[in-house]
C-alpha cells in the first residue's frame, strides 16, 4: 500500500501574520514552520503503515525551494520519501491551481490513499482535500478525528455538533483529518541523520505535464485587498437599575435577537 500525505510549510503559528497589500499574498518573510495539522495527517499514515507491512508514507509538498528544510522535517518525522514541485510560475498559485498541480504529482505516484489537514493555518480555506477528490473521481471522507484501514477500505469517525458519525470507503479515497488526531512523534538525532539520506524528488510543471500561463496565475482575480480595520473599544453598559433594558436594547440595535 502507498500512502500520499501532503505536508505544507506556513508562517510560524505563534508569530505575528500579515497580507502584502499590493499582491493580497500572505508574507512569508519571518519564521515559517511545518504546518502541524500537516505532522498529525503524517503520523496518521506513521500508524497505518506500523499496522500494515510493506505500506509506503511519502511526503508530496508544493512550496518553493525554501520549503526544504519542512519537506526534510516530515522524512525526519517517518515518511520514507518525498516530492517536492518546485516552480517559480507557482507563486501566487489559488486553490484551482494547487489541486491541479497536486493532482498531477498524485496520479503519477498512484497512491491507494491520500491523507491531508482539513485546513492548513495560512490560508484557511479548506477546499483542497474535496478538489483532490474531484479531480481523482475518488472517495472523499472529511474531517475525520480517527483513520483506520481493514481490507482495502479506510474507516474512521468524524464528530459533529450534532454527535459522531462512523465513516468506511473503499480505497483508493482522499481522506482529511483534524486536530483531535494525535500530534506527530518528534524527531530524534538517528532520525534527523536518517531523513538526510531519504530520496525527495523535485518536479517541476513540465515533469507533471502541467501547462500553466504564467501572466494567468493564479486563476482566480483578486479585486482589492485592504488592511484590516483595528479593532473598536466595546460598548459598556452601567448598572443604574436599567442594565436589563440597556441590555436588551443593544442585542436588537446589533440585531442579536
Amino acid at each position: 500500500m502507498k500512502i500520499y500525505v501532503l505536508v505544507k510549510e506556513v508562517p510560524d503559528t505563534y508569530g505575528e501574520r500579515a497580507l502584502d497589500l499590493e499582491t493580497g499574498l500572505a508574507v512569508r518573510d519571518g519564521d515559517t514552520v511545518l504546518d502541524e495539522i500537516c505532522e498529525r495527517a503524517l503520523e496518521a499514515a506513521l500508524n497505518i503503515a506500523e499496522q500494515h507491512e510493506g505500506t509506503e508514507v511519502v511526503a508530496l509538498s508544493m512550496a518553493s525551494e525554501a520549503a526544504t528544510a519542512s519537506v526534510r522535517k516530515a522524512l525526519a518525522i517517518g515518511a520514507d520519501s518525498a516530492v517536492h514541485i518546485v516552480d517559480e510560475r507557482l507563486a501566487g498559485a489559488d486553490l484551482g491551481l494547487t489541486a491541479e498541480t497536486l493532482v498531477a504529482a498524485i496520479r503519477r505516484g498512484a497512491p491507494d490513499l491520500v491523507l491531508a489537514g482539513n485546513v492548513s493555518t495560512d490560508g484557511a480555506g479548506g477546499m483542497i482535500p474535496a478538489m483532490l477528490a474531484e479531480h481523482l473521481s475518488v472517495v472523499h471522507a472529511t474531517s475525520l478525528s480517527s483513520v483506520e484501514v481493514e481490507e482495502g477500505r479506510v474507516s474512521g469517525m468524524r464528530v459533529t455538533e450534532d454527535g459522531a458519525q462512523t465513516l468506511s470507503a473503499q480505497l483508493p479515497a482522499v481522506v482529511s483529518i483534524t486536530d483531535a488526531l494525535p500530534e506527530a512523534r518528534f524527531p530524534n538525532f538517528k532520525s534527523i541523520m536518517a531523513a538526510k539520506k531519504k530520496p525527495v524528488e523535485v518536479l517541476s510543471l513540465e515533469d507533471l505535464g502541467v501547462s500553466v500561463d504564467a501572466s494567468a496565475v493564479p486563476y482566480a482575480v483578486m479585486t482589492s485587498v485592504s488592511q484590516k480595520p483595528p479593532r473598536k473599544a466595546g460598548v459598556k453598559l452601567v448598572d443604574e437599575g436599567d442594565a436589563v433594558s440597556q441590555l436588551v436594547e443593544f442585542l436588537e440595535q446589533n440585531r442579536l435577537v
